[in-house]
């Protein structure tokens, strides 16, 4: 099937949880908003690795990587994640996470490559019209 002059390629998303955080319920809310506004979304599961998600991204042609982690070890894996795209010459795909995350932490992490940070309590529709911003050639309705 050719695709059509025009046509838009919506936005490929890939989320996860990684580490030994077994708390699914906010990165599921969140995927299904994000696939409810336009978004392809995969979501990758519980206890996964830095490379794991990674391996996803690519295996999925994906442009963004959402994480989710309440268990407190966002300083390291989150810039694990991060750190496996640049030796992987993947940062092209933008990375943003959501959890437990003190205020303090969010600036270090977006100065380790993390784009943007959600804590909980961040309206379904903030982190929508946040990916908007960032992808408006996005094909999100």
């Amino acid at each position: 099937m050719m695709a059509t002059k025009g046509a838009v390629k919506p936005i490929r998303i890939v989320m996860g949880k990684v580490g030994l955080d077994g708390h699914d319920r906010g990165v599921k809310v969140v995927a299904r908003a994000l696939r409810d506004a336009g978004y392809e979304v995969i979501y990758t599961g519980l206890r996964q690795t830095p490379e794991m998600i990674v391996d996803a991204a690519l295996q999925e042609d994906a442009q963004v990587i959402g994480l989710s982690l309440h268990s407190g070890a966002h300083m390291t894996l989150f810039p694990a994640v991060v750190e496996e795209l640049k030796r992987r010459k993947a940062t092209d795909i933008v990375v943003f996470g959501g959890g437990i995350i003190p205020e303090d932490d969010i600036e270090a992490l977006k100065k380790q490559g993390v784009e943007e940070l959600f804590t909980p309590g961040t309206p379904l529709q903030d982190i929508v019209a946040w990916l908007k911003k960032r992808f408006p050639e996005g094909g999100s309705t």
